[in-house]
């Protein structure tokens, strides 16, 4: 639903590390890289929407981004890999029937206490 989402962080290093982990089971690469003021570019490889990291002293509010994920294994993958890329669990691989029936979705924290999630919508198989 966005072409790219760019956002500033503290730590740059461990965003982008966390990131390239994190996002890696969903098929999200390092596609573009400058000095760190100017930051990363994760995408799918063949992709036109991208997630944009820049380092910055300002303190930027909290945000929340979700992830689209093909299957529910991907959700899971993504969640075990932000946990090793030093994410916090804000809400384990699972059904959120609260929002359909289909909501399938992780939640973590990152490095700069954003909520980040991936979130599969097709039925289990």
């Amino acid at each position: 639903m966005f072409d790219h989402v760019k956002f500033g962080v503290n730590n740059f290093e461990a965003s982008k590390s966390f990131y390239a982990k994190a996002l890696e089971p969903l098929g999200v690469v390092i596609v573009g890289e400058g000095v760190p003021t100017y930051g990363v570019e994760l995408c799918h490889p063949k992709g036109t929407v991208s997630l944009c990291l820049f380092q910055t002293d300002e303190k930027p509010a909290h945000l929340h981004i979700a992830f689209a994920a093909e299957t529910r294994e991907q959700v899971d993958a993504f969640y075990c890999a932000a946990l090793e890329a030093g994410g916090k669990d804000n809400g384990p691989p699972g059904l959120r029937p609260k929002y359909h029936a289909n909501y399938y979705a992780a939640f973590v924290i990152d490095p700069e206490g954003h909520n980040i999630e991936a979130v599969c919508h097709a039925p289990g198989a």
